[in-house]
C-alpha cells in the first residue's frame, strides 16, 4: 500500500531516530513529504509558516505529527500545550513518539490532547513493524479531522443514508 496524500511532520532531535524513522515510512510505503523539525521552536515555526516556513507548497501543513517529547528548548509536552491553544491547529492528530518516560509524562501528553503514546523501538525491524501500524492507521484508516464532516455533507461514501 502506498501513502501518497498525507505530509507528516516529524519532530525528534535526534538526527539518527529521525532519519531512521523517516527510512522506516518509506519503507513501509510513505511516499509524501516527511517534513523534520528539530525542536519545539522549529516546529511551532513551521506549524505557524513562520519565516523560512512561509510557503506552503514546500511547508504544507501535516495531516500528522509525531512527536518526541525530549526535546531542546521548548519541550514536546510545550509544544503540545501550544498546539491545542491554536485554533486552526487544535485537532491535528498527533501521535508521541518517545523513549520510556515517567507515567506523570505520559498522561500529561494524553490530558494535552496527543493521541496516541508510543515508545521508540530498539531495533529497525520493529520501527519497521511499528511504522506500517502507524501510516496504516493514521494515513490509512483514520479519517483526518473536517474529511468525515466535508463528506458527510457531500453525502459521500460515508456520509449520511439518504
Amino acid at each position: 500500500m502506498s501513502y501518497v496524500h498525507h505530509t507528516v511532520l516529524l519532530v525528534d532531535s535526534d538526527t539518527d531516530q529521525a532519519h531512521f524513522t523517516r527510512l522506516a515510512l518509506q519503507r513501509v510505503g510513505v511516499i509524501t513529504p516527511v517534513q523534520l523539525a528539530h525542536d519545539g521552536e522549529e516546529a511551532i515555526a513551521y506549524l505557524s509558516g513562520a519565516g523560512d516556513f512561509g510557503d506552503r507548497e514546500l511547508h504544507p501543513l501535516p495531516m500528522l505529527m509525531l512527536l518526541d517529547l525530549k526535546l531542546p528548548h521548548i519541550s514536546g509536552v510545550g509544544l503540545l500545550s501550544w498546539l491545542r491553544e491554536q485554533p486552526a491547529l487544535r485537532r491535528l492528530p498527533v501521535v508521541v513518539l518517545t523513549v520510556p518516560v515517567p507515567a506523570g509524562d505520559l498522561n500529561r501528553a494524553y490530558e494535552l490532547g496527543c493521541n496516541s503514546f508510543l515508545i521508540k523501538p530498539n531495533s529497525f525491524n520493529a520501527l519497521l513493524v511499528l511504522m506500517q501500524g502507524v501510516a496504516q492507521y493514521w494515513l490509512g484508516f483514520n479519517v483526518p479531522p473536517g474529511v468525515g464532516a466535508e463528506a458527510a455533507e457531500a453525502g459521500g461514501e460515508y456520509g449520511p443514508a439518504a
